[in-house]
This record gives structure tokens, sequence and C-alpha cells, in this order.
């Protein structure tokens, strides 16, 4: 099955799940194709989250993010992205680990590309 067709909703009528495995980041679904492991959310981070244990990050599908509000540092890169900034990852392309001194909520598209 395809992604879900939506009209126009407030984003806060998905549910809010804790994701990973880190605490202060959530995760709200607008769609998701079972098919083919796309996702479309809204992920979220509160201040001062943290993602130090989960280290650098590489995964093998293409990751692409919007900054919506707030602001994350790259702890390898030493690097702070800011609101309206844009990301595109392909896969194997590694990130972080993450702080969010005063939070942080992203737009983020994954997908599998042959």
């Amino acid at each position: 099955m395809a992604k879900p067709e939506r009209e126009f909703i407030d984003y806060h009528e998905f549910e809010e799940l804790p994701v990973g495995g880190i605490e202060g980041i959530t995760e709200r679904i607008i769609a998701r194709d079972p098919d083919n492991g796309m996702v479309t959310r809204i992920l979220s981070y509160v201040p001062g989250t943290d993602t130090s244990p989960n280290g650098v990050q590489a995964h093998d599908y293409w990751e692409e993010i919007y900054i919506i509000e707030g602001s994350m540092i790259d702890l390898t890169l030493n690097q702070e992205f800011t609101q309206g900034m844009v990301a595109c990852r392909p896969p194997g392309m590694k990130h972080g680990p993450w702080i969010t001194p005063n939070g942080c909520k992203l737009f983020e598209v994954r997908y599998y590309a042959k």
C-alpha cells in the first residue's frame, strides 16, 4: 500500500511517540509506506537533548531534512545547524551525534532509492 492521501491537517493530530532510544526525542509519523520503507515525519528534540550515547549515525536509506525551528549542534563537526537549513544525506553518510541546547523540530523524509 502506498502512502495515504491526506489534505492539510494540524500535525499535532498525529500521535507523538518516543524514538531513537534517547529521552527527549519524539516523532509524529505523517505517512509511511510499508512496501518501500518510505517515512515522512516531524521529529522533535526537547532542549538539552544529547544523542552522544547513540554515537555517529549512518544508514542504508536517503534522508532529507528541513529544520523547522530551533537548532542542533553536530558534535563531530562542531557546527550548529539552525532554523531554515536543509540536509540531503545519501545512504552511508555519517552524521551526529547531536546536542540541542534550545530544542529543535525537524521535517524529515526517509526513502530507499534504486
